[in-house]
């Protein structure tokens, strides 16, 4: 860039069109570039799908059947090189994870899945399989796994249900159907009951607005004074208004209203649900009310409490660790840090250990 004077980009073409002769100084043509620029990015922002942080991203120089002699040969040898089966299934996309699973079976004439079950165990085995299934193929087992046999994991099913977007749960539906051959919302509609099950099923069905470049003010106030109106000004809570608003409405729009709430009421959202439910419900709307003020930070709690209790929860860190990774750990790895002074790459390696703490950490993909 140095000194030259500013030459007028290609792309600039049109819009000097789009102005008068006199207007078109490089300068002007500068700041109508970045306008369009900017006014692009907005309209994508409110468009497409979240944006992504990964932590396991495509690997460049990618060769599936090397991927898969290299797998062959590890799951051949005797107590099982499991150090390269982590070195390649972690650092491979999802897609690049089938391609070698393909090379597998023609090189090895059977199943890369099965060799898999059979080479592994414990939670080594349970993360790799987990790799083995895209995101919402993973997700869509984890919600039937916490629906099955005696007693629901709700913790499970809240997580899952209150943190993923519209079109996440889209997904979800989609390959829960095709897995299990059954209507995600008759499963849970089936095994969860009363409020719980209302709001549950409110954001299954996926109603939520999607974000628009218009702040409507008076909306965010009438929202942020039937949420307050519905809970602490009455007895008893009007639970439905809370559910309609907090599942039909888009994330930067509920940001507003939960911050204009707290002129209405001496409490700010999240101390108002504590104060008006209790149970799965409590649990479902503070979730909604964290993943909507900040995602990344609501998993980085859940994966700091999973590892400071007791018996670290496993099955939280592992679900976690595998279903973002493509998704959003790099954010979350970050959150991790501001919030708790220490990174999660630390913190894996202090709580967990052998094999299970090398797949975590390769995951995770750096300290902070």
């Amino acid at each position: 860039m140095g000194g030259t004077s500013p030459s007028v980009a290609p792309q600039s073409v049109s819009i000097c069109m789009r102005m008068s002769s006199e207007l078109c100084s490089p300068r002007k043509v500068k700041m109508a570039l970045v306008s369009e620029f900017l006014g692009q990015l907005t309209l994508n922002l409110g468009a497409d799908s979240e944006p992504k942080y990964p932590t396991v991203v495509p690997f460049a120089n990618f060769d599936p059947d090397k991927d898969a002699a290299r797998l062959e040969t590890a799951m051949k040898t005797k107590g099982v090189d499991e150090q390269t089966i982590i070195d390649v299934l972690t650092k491979r996309s999802y897609a690049q994870r089938r391609e070698i699973a393909f090379a597998y079976e023609k090189r090895a004439k059977k199943d890369m899945i099965t060799a898999l079950k059979a080479a592994l165990k414990g939670p080594l085995e349970t993360v790799i399989l987990g790799l083995m299934k895209s995101t919402s193929q993973y997700d869509a087992t984890e919600i039937k796994a916490s629906m099955k046999g005696l007693g629901t994991d709700e913790e499970s099913l809240i997580e899952i249900v209150c943190s993923r977007s519209n079109e996440e749960m889209g997904e979800i539906k989609r390959v829960y159907k095709e897995l299990f051959k059954k209507d995600l919302e008759k499963d849970v509609a089936g095994d969860t009951s009363g409020d719980f099950a209302k709001l549950l099923l409110a954001l299954v069905q996926s109603k939520r607005a999607e974000p628009s470049n218009v702040v409507d003010y008076d909306k965010i106030d009438k929202d942020a004074r039937a949420l307050y109106e519905a809970g602490l000004q009455r007895k008893g809570t009007d639970v439905a208004t809370w559910i309609s608003i907090m599942s039909e409405r888009s994330v930067p729009h509920l940001q507003k209203v939960f911050d204009k709430y707290k002129s209405y009421s001496p409490y700010d959202m999240q101390e108002s649900i504590r104060k008006e439910v209790k149970g799965d419900l409590e649990n479902s709307f503070l979730t909604l009310v964290q993943c909507f003020e900040n995602k990344q930070l609501y998993f980085a709690n859940r994966l700091h409490d999973a590892m400071k209790s007791k018996g670290a929860k496993e099955k939280v860190v592992t679900r976690i660790m595998v279903s973002r990774c493509e998704v959003d750990l790099m954010k979350i790895r970050t959150e991790f840090k501001k919030q708790h002074g220490k990174s999660l790459y630390q913190t894996i390696a202090e709580h967990s250990k052998g094999d299970y703490q090398k797949v975590l950490l390769s995951l995770c993909a750096g300290d902070d």
